[in-house]
């Protein structure tokens, strides 16, 4: 007794000590209360803490503290902007508060575990041979305007697009005509796309110690891609002007990817099409959000048709996303998949399909339109096993995705 005292005595004052070091390091603060609507627990919720204004907020100099634990945060500028978060846990119907620790001045950056990456490469020091790259390396950059001389397979961008990632999954969207996204499986939670593509574009079509491509595209949809409806099939972003890609973040449990497309032309007209690609830790899912100069008829996305896969659908309601989802052993290591694509129930036009696709077409409002996309494959580490367990999930994805977690910042 005497010795679990003597022990709890002592983690008190570490914790205490740490808490007087930590308002000695950082002795600005406000308070977030972070509320999870729905009557039932949720996991690795991200929270975008908003800056309140004139606090003399430092983005290079703060922490999160849940309670007398430090959680792992970053500062976001782009489409997110302030303060990301994710909590592990939150009990159905849970209200808690949190603290952010700030300094007015100075730097005292955290070197937190990475949870997400987002990445371009291509290769410098070569030389272009008509449609094709000859010789040069692979270098990771922030910005690339794509070059006209650019198409599938010139052997230019490693693994052929940018990729962004979590510690459950991974993806990549082609930066050619195609610009159509592609999943990849992951066998374990560390980032892993910087050991993807650097031997050419056929390895990780097979098993690698990290996973492996896991979806064939081919002309479809593959998972999310962006498309519009025309004559009854999918016309994805292929006839453009001109296309610019930047790696907007690239933190520990908030990553993603900014991409320009000029010109898009569907049927007789052109649009300028930006999309915002966000993925955060924890999580599957890829926030895909969209804005225009001015919007076509629909949007479309959807999924890959395989007839090795089931197709299920759902309409949502004003408590759940509704979404479009396929699940059977379409992988391309022949084992079970389930891949799907949520959005609000409001901006459905219709469930449809081509040739190559299953899709969903959906209504922009002022120019704008978003959905989430997510793959969930059967040897991801502690992952979803079988069918059942991929629709139990969508269902509470698609609760969680109506209802966020509900901040309110308060000035302590």
């Amino acid at each position: 007794m005497i010795k679990v005292l003597t022990t709890f005595l002592s983690s008190l004052c570490i914790g205490i000590a740490l808490g007087q070091n930590l308002q000695k390091e950082f002795p600005e603060s406000f308070e977030v209360w972070v509320t999870n609507p729905l009557n039932a627990p949720r996991e690795n919720a991200m929270i975008l803490i908003p800056v309140p204004s004139n606090s003399g907020f430092n983005e290079k100099g703060f922490v999160v503290m849940d309670r007398s634990t430090e959680v792992p945060s970053q500062f976001s500028s782009g489409d997110d902007a302030g303060i990301v978060v994710v909590l592990g846990s939150m009990a159905a119907k849970e209200k808690r508060s949190l603290a952010v620790r700030y300094k007015k001045s100075g730097v005292a950056l955290r070197n937190y575990p990475k949870r997400t990456q987002a990445e371009l490469s291509h290769k410098v020091g070569g030389s272009w041979k008509d449609r094709e790259y000859i010789g040069g390396e692979f270098k990771n950059v922030d910005y690339l305007r794509v070059p006209p001389e650019h198409k599938d397979h010139s052997w230019f961008i490693r693994y052929e697009g940018p990729g962004w990632e979590s510690d459950k999954v991974g993806y990549r969207f082609y930066l050619d005509q195609r610009n159509a996204t592609d999943a990849f499986g992951k066998v374990t939670p560390d980032v892993s796309l910087q050991l993807t593509g650097l031997d050419g574009f056929d390895s990780y079509h097979n098993m690698q110690p990290w996973g492996m491509d896991i979806l064939k595209v081919g002309k479809s949809l593959g998972v999310g891609t962006i498309g519009s409806l025309v004559n009854g099939a999918a016309v994805r972003v292929e006839k453009t002007d001109s296309v610019d890609c930047r790696i907007t973040e690239n933190g520990p449990v908030y990553s993603s990817v900014l991409t320009n497309y000029f010109g898009w032309k569907v049927g007789e007209r052109k649009y300028k099409l930006q999309s915002y690609l966000s993925i955060h830790a924890g999580s599957r899912l890829t926030h895909e959000r969209i804005s225009m100069n001015e919007s076509p008829e629909n949007i479309c996305t959807g999924l890959v048709k395989d007839v090795k896969a089931k197709l299920f659908t759902s309409d949502g309601d004003k408590d759940h996303f509704g979404y479009i989802a396929t699940y059977g052993t379409q992988s391309l290591n022949s084992d079970d998949l389930g891949i799907a694509v949520l959005f609000k129930s409001t901006d459905r036009i219709a469930f449809t399909e081509d040739k190559e696709s299953q899709i969903v077409t959906l209504k922009p409002s002022q120019n704008r339109v978003e959905y989430y996309f997510l793959a969930a494959w059967s040897k991801e580490p502690n992952g979803i096993k079988d069918q059942n367990q991929f629709l139990k999930y969508l269902g509470a994805t698609a609760a969680e995705l109506a209802n966020p977690v509900r901040v309110e910042v308060t000035k302590k």
